[in-house]
């Protein structure tokens, strides 16, 4: 009878567990039931008493209530922190992709809020009163900056080479260069980009020599309808290396009756050579160079909200937007309303109004000047900061490998990781970084308007920490 009393004890642990209605409503839960909903929370009651369930069937000792409870306070806190935060990025890299890439400016914001609080003509005509075309503003000035005919816009840049292939190869060959299958963030790779097209891929060339000739040849098997090339943002290739120049593959790709499509990524629609950081093809040089389809993204370099482009010649474009997935793929009603904004910036020359070009643009001089400041205000309340030159980074899969010249803080004195760590989990959250076992603060992709937030957010980590390591040695 040894299985009887072996259950009888599996059933008197079970009533042991703690009741639901308990663990969810005991008051020491009052903050997160408000803050999560006293529906999510009892829901998360349930999965720790199920799972202790599990536990005792399996032997185990049931839990107490107050252990219950500090479960679900654990599971609660860690839903409440997968939700977006605003983050003062000190990192030094101006497309952070972690942390949203490009940050809007002010009248983009401001367009984005009164278009969210109301209704806004985003496919009525007003001038009529009939429906117009979505985007007409946007695609329009997108066009005429860079000298196109026409321009498309949809959610981000890999779903524009995924509508241009699939409007104008689906069912044949694509040609690519070996050296440009590269993998973008997110470990999405243009091979599976264009397969889920319903192109063919057909490979070119060597990992580091592709020449003009090995498309030619391709081209001479049938069945290709485009030509792919891609840009090499987030990797560069140096040493025993070739790769056609752009107006010889259009040459080419016009003479063979083929479309040449481009894979841009970044979208600069300014030279930044002027700037001192060169390499960083614009899409006005994809346009003038004789490339069909150019396909970008507009939370780049260009400085937008999210969203992808693909401009050219109308009758690719005009294709692509018959494709059924384009309304699939098409940009939201709020990253539509802040890149017309972002655009209209351009259009008036207002540069310094696009904060990632304005980030840019921002002298070394005029940077350890603000650096200077923060380092009297910190040295002020007893923290030892020393100014220091950094190198950045434009990041967003532009100019790899390219430093951006910047400067900022290091914070002596300080334990950094745990320093790093109070930053990023405070409010507000502070990226930084951490080399030399030193925090580092750049200045150039703070925002001027974060200067306050961020040095209190300093010298309360720096307090924090203290405090910390004092109460350790009493």
């Amino acid at each position: 009878m040894a299985w009887v009393n072996r259950a009888s004890m599996a059933l008197g642990d079970l009533s042991r567990l703690p009741r639901v209605d308990r663990v969810s409503q005991h008051p020491s839960l009052a903050s997160l039931r408000r803050r999560l909903g006293a529906e999510a929370l009892t829901r998360l009651a349930r999965r720790v008493i199920e799972e202790a369930r599990g536990v005792v069937r399996a032997g185990g000792a049931a839990p107490s209530e107050e252990e219950a409870v500090a479960q679900v306070a654990a599971l609660a806190r860690a839903s409440l922190s997968s939700r977006s935060r605003s983050v003062i990025n000190a990192t030094g890299v101006v497309l952070h992709t972690n942390l949203g890439r490009a940050p809007l400016g002010a009248r983009a914001v401001a367009a984005v809020e009164a278009s969210a609080q109301g209704y806004a003509s985003l496919e009525l005509d007003l001038s009529t009163g009939r429906r117009g075309p979505r985007g007409a503003f946007a695609e329009g000035a997108l066009a005429s900056l860079v000298g196109a005919e026409a321009a498309l816009l949809v959610n981000n840049c890999a779903a524009a080479v995924m509508l241009a292939l699939g409007a104008l190869a689906a069912g044949k060959k694509v040609v690519v260069s070996r050296g440009e299958l590269v993998e973008i963030g997110g470990g999405f790779r243009v091979p599976e980009v264009l397969a889920r097209s319903g192109a063919e891929l057909l490979e070119v060339g060597t990992t580091n020599r592709t020449r003009v000739a090995d498309y030619a040849q391709a081209l001479d098997g049938g069945g290709v309808a485009a030509i792919l090339r891609v840009h090499q943002g987030n990797f560069r290739q140096v040493g025993f290396v070739e790769r056609p120049e752009r107006r010889a593959l259009a040459a080419l790709a016009r003479e063979r009756g083929v479309w040449l499509v481009e894979d841009l990524g970044g979208g600069a629609l300014m030279d930044l050579e002027a700037w001192g950081l060169p390499g960083e093809p614009t899409v006005q040089a994809c346009v003038a160079g004789g490339v069909d389809v150019v396909c970008f993204s507009t939370d780049k370099v260009l400085g937008g909200p999210q969203g992808g482009a693909l401009l050219g010649r109308t009758e690719a474009v005009e294709r692509a937007r018959r494709d059924p997935l384009a309304r699939a793929l098409r940009m939201g009603r709020l990253p539509l309303v802040a890149l017309e904004e972002t655009l209209a910036c351009y259009q008036e020359g207002a540069l310094d109004e696009v904060p990632v070009l304005r980030m840019l643009r921002t002298s070394c001089e005029a940077l350890r000047a603000r650096a200077e400041g923060w380092r009297a205000w910190l040295s002020a309340r007893g923290i030892a900061v020393e100014v220091v030159s950094l190198e950045g980074a434009v990041g967003g899969g532009a100019l790899a490998e390219t430093p951006l010249a910047s400067v900022g803080i290091a914070v002596e004195g300080e334990e950094a990781e745990g320093l790093a760590e109070r930053l990023r989990t405070g409010a507000p959250a502070v990226l930084g970084r951490v080399q030399a076992e030193r925090l580092l603060v750049d200045a150039r992709t703070v925002l001027p308007e974060e200067d306050e937030r961020l040095l209190a957010a300093i010298e309360a980590a720096v307090t924090q920490g203290r405090g910390g390591r004092e109460q350790g040695q009493a």
